[in-house]
């Protein structure tokens, strides 16, 4: 492969991952921004985070107990997640981390579909009702692609950098 293809490449794999990254911090601030009117304090992303305790509690899921710990470390985690993309970081890791997590959500979204359930998703803020199929193949043909793609493309770079560094040739980034 030409060093011109390995650099295209790797711009597609660095949009594609920021892209994927944009897509977990939009999604995590929206869960904890505060109601129109309040300011960004604790206590009112808090409120929020409640808030998205019943977006949660309507998958059906998780014991009661379960609901507000989960919902007040999922947004955090997808910021971190986000965040993690960004930097490039063990980026085999966090890709798998990040398709693992929009997995889960497809999964989520796909037992609730099949038993019925109406959910609130609170995917993208709070507060609204979505149709659990729409949702499903919605982040089935994009979402899930993306990570995937982001996850083999991760791989792929690392045994790039892996040959070149061992046939003593430098790789292009």
């Amino acid at each position: 492969m030409s060093n011109e293809t390995r650099r295209r490449v790797s711009v597609l794999l660095l949009v594609l991952r920021l892209v994927l990254a944009a897509i977990f911090i939009v999604a995590a601030i929206a869960k904890m921004k505060p109601l129109a009117g309040m300011p960004w304090t604790i206590g009112s992303v808090k409120v929020s985070l409640s808030m998205f305790a019943v977006g949660v509690d309507s998958y059906q899921l998780l014991p009661p107990w379960a609901v507000g710990p989960f919902a007040h470390i999922l947004p955090p985690f997808e910021l971190v997640v986000g965040l993690w993309l960004i930097t490039g970081v063990a980026l085999r890791l966090s890709s798998i981390v990040s398709t693992l997590l929009i997995g889960a959500f497809i999964g989520a979204l796909a037992s609730a579909y099949h038993r019925g359930v109406g959910i609130n998703c609170g995917c993208f803020g709070q507060g609204v009702q979505i149709n659990a199929k729409t949702e499903l193949i919605h982040d089935s043909l994009l979402f899930l692609p993306l990570a995937f793609a982001v996850t083999i493309g991760a791989f792929w770079s690392h045994r790039l950098r892996q040959r070149a560094s061992s046939s003593g040739a430098t790789p292009a980034n």
